[in-house]
């Protein structure tokens, strides 16, 4: 049988989910996360950070350990062999970023649903991590599901998506979606707080929850859950380790700094 797809079942019964997300490939991580008992997946930002394919294996074993799934946000210019090697490796979902229209949308879909007549993907037959535990080459009942259970979600950062969304999400594998104010304000060249970009991400909310796809939240910190709450939002992802990092270094170190002077 296949693995469980914690994200998938969240997603079918309704439920609420959170998630965090790493750079790093040190599985030391995702222990650290899973043993704190309050997370449901691990979003694996490949688009940033330096990995190999063994990264994504040890990733993915490390997270089922602690019954937890896993999402990998991928690069545009390399998306159908990372989204194939990310399921492969036993990744529940795949973040698609950079899409400018439903024409790149549809692309993305079916690199990652399976090469079936049900299906319609491109996504075959192949001994990756995700068919250890079935029987067989491949190409079985369980192993076609276990590929087509992948959630799909996108970025919405793009001026042509912002546009189009309406038909974007109508297509019935964009399951969930992110939104993403950094790129589309460097997208159509004005900054995070203009008025525009305020005005794209409310309708990008406002409209995934008035079609039935699930809008994420990226937020920093706990005192912004109850913004999304009140508009409908219920999936959420908190921090990013590099960033906690930063913010780590640079605030103690500037209070330690300042009890330094004039010594």
């Amino acid at each position: 049988m296949g693995k469980q797809n914690i994200l998938r079942e969240k997603l079918s019964s309704g439920k609420p989910t959170l998630s965090t997300h790493i750079h790093s490939v040190w599985p030391a991580e995702i222990e650290v996360i899973g043993n704190t008992g309050f997370y449901d997946y691990v979003e694996f930002v490949a688009e940033y950070g330096p990995s190999n394919l063994h990264d994504l294996d040890n990733l993915c074993r490390t997270a089922e350990l602690f019954n937890m799934g896993t999402m990998i946000k991928i690069d545009q210019s390399l998306m159908p062999f990372l989204a194939q090697r990310g399921i492969g490796a036993g990744f529940s979902s795949v973040l698609f970023t950079d899409v400018r229209n439903i024409s790149e949308v549809k692309e993305c879909i079916k690199s990652a649903r399976p090469d079936h007549p049900d299906y319609g993907g491109t996504y075959g037959v192949a001994t990756r991590r995700n068919t250890y535990s079935m029987e067989g080459y491949g190409g079985s009942s369980d192993y076609i599901k276990s590929v087509g259970e992948t959630v799909l979600a996108f970025m919405i950062e793009k001026k042509g998506a912002v546009d189009d969304l309406e038909n974007i999400l109508a297509l019935k594998d964009v399951e969930m979606i992110q939104w993403g104010a950094s790129d589309l304000s460097m997208n159509i060249g004005v900054l995070r707080d203009d008025p525009i970009i305020i005005k794209a991400k409310k309708k990008t909310f406002v409209t995934a929850i008035k079609m039935g796809v699930h809008p994420r939240a990226e937020i920093n910190s706990s005192d912004e859950v109850k913004e999304y709450l009140d508009i409908g939002v219920r999936h959420f992802s908190v921090g990013t380790d590099i960033s906690i990092l930063r913010d780590f270094w640079k605030n103690e170190g500037e209070k330690i700094s300042k009890s330094l002077e004039g010594f």
